[in-house]
Order: C-alpha cells, then structure tokens, then sequence
C-alpha cells in the first residue's frame, strides 16, 4: 500500500541522509522508524538478546576454542609460545651483556617468525 507524505525540504534532506549512511532506501528507513514508534521493533528487547548471545563468548584464561578447530588452536597457542620463550631469552642475554658492558648480538636461532 503506498502512503504519501508531506514533510518540510530540510527534513526530507536529512532523512535521505540518515537512510544513505545507514544504507537503506528512504523507504525502508521510514518503514523502520514506524515500526520502531509501533512498538514493533523494540531497541530494548533486541539489546538484551545481543548482550545474552555475547555472554556465551569468553575471552582469556578459561576460554574456550570452540570456534577454532582444536588443531588450529594448539598450533596458534605452540607458536605464540615458542616466540615468547625465544624473546624472553633473547631480553635476558641482552641484559646480562649490558650489565658486563658488552655489545649483544641476538641468535639467528628462534628470531624469524
């Protein structure tokens, strides 16, 4: 069914702005906001839906790496692990030849990644 609306120039500007950033026709933006004003489309009810989805998510120790094949993950965390164990002694051996006064040369062993 089409509806016909009178609106002020500069109202009509800015709506076809808005409806260009979100990336919607004039239309469709106008369909949203009146859905929106029905009670249709509740913002509040849609936040809460995200925020429960997101909670599943963990991040850091305890986390889980469902999204990566088990594999995959082992492989990432191994070589992290083992560039982290390389530059820890690469730090040390740089300190110890400060403290002797002497000039460091790091080991071509462990720094390519």
């Amino acid at each position: 069914m089409a509806v016909s609306v009178r609106m002020d120039p500069l109202l009509e500007k800015e709506l076809e702005l808005a409806a260009r950033r979100l990336g919607v026709t004039k239309s469709q933006f106008i369909i949203a906001a009146v859905e929106r004003a029905l009670g249709r489309k509740d913002p509040a009810q849609l936040y809460r839906q995200v925020m429960e989805e997101a909670a599943q998510y963990r991040v850091g120790e305890g986390a889980s790496d469902d999204a990566l094949p088990p594999s995959t993950g082992e492989r990432v965390r191994d070589k992290l692990r083992v560039q982290h164990e390389a530059h820890s002694r690469d730090w040390l051996a740089y300190q110890e030849a400060r403290k002797k006064g002497v000039a460091w040369v790091p080991d071509d062993e462990g720094s390519a990644p």
